[in-house]
């Protein structure tokens, strides 16, 4: 319930009732706004952009408190660190990415050998399993695989695809690291995000055209799920289970890559098998 003090001819409210109110107003105005479309949903992203840090400050935090989520120490792991780094910089370099400056961008490894998948929460807190890591052949394909991930931030699938799940009211109370509970359930599920067709279509056309303006071979990504389809044999692999595929994303990506010009990249593979060493 929120609390109000009538003081001097002021209303003095607590810092809940505020929050309550910003957030009421908030929702009041998207409401009558989006009542006027037809439909919003995969259009329009009602949650407030500025607040995407703030709600991923709140992911992170509670992934990262998870006692099931071990994530490797980068002040310990330094070089590691740094060539991950290295990549995500090359991927912001080509100053294609409109909130690149908005978002924090921050990079941490989880140590878990058995799966592989990679994640990003809104405001740019990207998350890379270790078995990701050691599954993939060349740095190519784990730059196209992060640039897929950062593109779904970048484009903010995520907040669109956890306000249509949870509701723009719930996230926007989480800002406030209200739930923790909450916090957690979202934090869990985020990984598991289906996104849909046009999304996940945009993420893959993100990343081709960001590593086209780098030395990287720009169908890094494509390269990966050729791997995964051959060795899975029908069976569905566990990144693609949690990123519905639209149709062929490889002939998708390859063609993308064939429309921009056919530039011939660099997979890096030699280096990036010294650096895989790191992990063991």
């Amino acid at each position: 319930m929120a609390h109000f003090l009538l003081l001097c001819g002021r209303i003095i409210m607590s810092k809940t009732a505020k929050r309550n109110v910003f957030i009421w107003i908030f929702i009041g105005s998207a409401t009558l706004w989006v009542s006027a479309c037809s439909s919003w949903i995969g259009k329009v992203n009602i949650f407030p952009v500025e607040n995407d840090v703030a709600l991923g400050q709140q992911v992170a935090g509670s992934i990262e408190n998870d006692p099931t989520m071990v994530i490797i120490d980068s002040a310990q792991n330094s070089k590691i660190y740094n060539y991950v780094y290295g990549i995500r910089d090359s991927i912001l370099a080509t100053n294609l990415l409109e909130h690149k400056k908005d978002f924090v961008w921050r990079v941490r490894l989880i140590k878990n050998d058995t799966i592989q998948n990679a994640f990003c929460t809104p405001g740019g807190f990207i998350y890379v399993y270790t078995g990701l890591m050691k599954y993939l052949e060349s740095e190519d394909q784990l730059a196209g695989v992060m640039g897929h991930e950062m593109a779904h931030a970048e484009k903010r699938h995520s907040t669109d695809a956890l306000t249509r799940e949870f509701g723009v009211n719930l996230l926007l109370e989480l800002i406030f690291g209200a739930d923790k509970a909450q916090l957690l359930r979202i934090a869990t599920n985020l990984a598991q995000l289906s996104y849909g067709r046009d999304a996940e279509t945009e993420a893959d056309n993100c990343s081709v055209d960001w590593l086209y303006a780098t030395s990287y071979n720009p169908t890094g990504a494509a390269g990966f799920f050729e791997k995964m389809e051959k060795e899975q044999k029908g069976n569905i692999p566990e990144f693609l289970s949690t990123h519905p595929n639209p149709g062929n994303r490889v002939q998708n990506m390859k063609q993308r890559w064939e429309s921009k010009g056919k530039k011939v990249g660099n997979t890096y593979a030699e280096r990036y098998k010294s650096m895989i060493k790191l992990l063991n």
